[in-house]
């Protein structure tokens, strides 16, 4: 791969010759084409989002980047809708309204874990996303417990933990790699209790890591076993054992629910025998003089007023998403190929991959261009094709290093619901011919802000929503 160039600003250069039809109609005023659905899929309120281009044009919204959040399910709206006229305190209250919503709330609880395999016996514990679910496990873990993670993972899981009490294993090159880092590392730490963390698919790149059989390995050593469920649990089917999990964690907001609430779900004895993570009202038993005691179960470590409306919205993402979960898949694994065969037959793109190309994937194409600045790529995308992709490291800097390169970054295509046929087109277009012919536009970097486009005939200003 080639390095990309330090540049304050890029011109332009003739994009069509002489006498050549332009690929783009340039529009005195707006318009907006028609919103996209595909039948039988759930539908998300961006879904008929429009965006404004520098050409003078308005076209729906190519979203390619659901591995950062999600655009909310139209039914997880509707139902954050329908509960807000009668929400009220969750438990505790008397009222009507503190009955319906304190009902909902705990029935929440039971649809969460229903859809990632809660066993009878399980606790599923609200939280804000999948950084506090991990970390609430931390606090639980017992004093001397010893944690195994892989430098790959998304800091989320990889920063959670005691350095002291923590063994990073290196980026693995495949599956087969690492399964062997991780025996070795059991077999060489002995601990009375160990704990390893596990990336259900990787942020980066979509790969779907080896969780089985990684678990397998831990249990057979006596280790326990989280799984960072943040990308894989909005793309495939999770059962807690299936994988061979004692936990897992998740964020409501990279599956279609974006209101503030993630989960922690697994084994309770850790977590009854843990101080409670929010020592407050909620997670007393009774308070006396001289002591205090807590409550077990969830509510050991829900202590304040729950993000009920979050909790609810959750239940519902969880409730559409299952009930459509082989049409998403199918839909996805075919946009994917599509994105990736389409991408990689244009020179100077490189994909980029962690454990191999020929690993499962949750729908993320990753990617650099030579010559080109990773941040200029993913503005000249949205400001001349109205498509939405991330660039940067991804917040897993050590697993950028080691596949990209040292202190580089890429450019993130992650699939979702609002993602469709002709937005895989646009992109691998849009890619091409920023390849073939440079940015329409001059662009100019300003350090702190990023690209812009000299000359944007754009207002992209908008009223506050309130």
């Amino acid at each position: 791969m080639s390095t990309a160039p330090t540049l304050t600003s890029l011109s332009c250069h003739d994009r069509e010759p002489a006498g050549s039809q332009p690929r783009l109609t340039i529009l005195s005023e707006t318009r907006q084409a028609a919103p996209f659905v595909v039948q039988g899929l759930p539908q998300t309120e961006a879904d008929d989002l429009g965006v404004p281009t520098v050409h003078r044009t308005v076209v729906d919204a190519a979203n390619f980047d659901h591995a950062a959040t999600t655009p909310a399910l139209r039914t997880v709206h509707e139902t954050v809708r329908r509960i807000q006229s009668t929400y009220g305190s969750v438990h505790r209250g008397a009222g009507y309204a503190s009955r319906l919503t304190t009902g909902w709330f705990e029935q929440a609880r039971d649809e969460v874990g229903r859809f990632v395999g809660a066993r009878a016996d399980d606790e599923v514990i609200f939280t804000r996303n999948t950084t506090d679910s991990l970390a609430l496990l931390a606090h639980c873990l017992p004093a001397d417990t010893l944690v195994f993670t892989w430098a790959s993972a998304h800091h989320a899981a990889l920063l959670a933990w005691p350095d002291r009490d923590t063994v990073r294993l290196p980026v693995p090159k495949s599956a087969v790699d690492a399964a062997r880092l991780l025996r070795d590392a059991l077999e060489a730490s002995p601990a009375t209790h160990r704990l390893v963390v596990l990336t259900g698919a990787c942020n980066v790149t979509g790969e779907i890591w080896p969780i089985r059989e990684l678990a397998t390995v831990a249990h057979d050593l006596g280790a326990r076993v989280v799984v960072d469920g943040a990308q894989l649990v909005p793309h495939r089917h999770v059962d807690l054992d299936d994988l061979g999990a004692d936990w897992i964690a998740f964020s409501g907001h990279k599956a279609y629910a974006p209101y503030g609430a993630g989960a922690l779900v697994g084994r309770r004895d850790w977590l009854d025998a843990a101080s409670p993570y929010l020592p407050a009202g909620g997670a007393t038993a009774a308070v006396t003089a001289r002591h205090t005691h807590w409550q077990v179960g969830p509510a050991r470590h829900e202590g304040g007023t729950p993000n009920a409306v979050g909790a609810i919205a959750l239940a519902s993402a969880c409730a559409t998403l299952a009930g459509h979960g082989r049409s998403i898949e199918a839909h996805e694994a075919a946009l994917h190929a599509r994105l990736r065969r389409g991408l990689g037959r244009i020179p100077g793109v490189q994909l980029v991959h962690a454990l191999g190309a020929d690993r499962p994937n949750v729908g993320v194409v990753t990617f650099t261009v030579d010559g080109y600045d990773t941040s200029l790529v993913s503005q000249v995308l949205s400001d001349e094709h109205g498509i939405a992709v991330r660039d940067g490291r991804f917040c897993a800097h050590l697993l950028c290093d080691a596949v990209i390169g040292e202190g580089r970054g890429a450019i993130r295509a992650s699939i979702g619901l609002s993602t469709q046929t002709h937005h895989v087109d646009r992109l691998v277009d849009g890619v091409r011919t920023l390849v073939e012919d440079g940015p329409w536009l001059d662009y100019a970097h300003t350090d702190g802000v990023g690209w812009s486009a000299v000359g944007d005939p754009r207002d992209l200003s908008e009223p506050r929503p309130w």
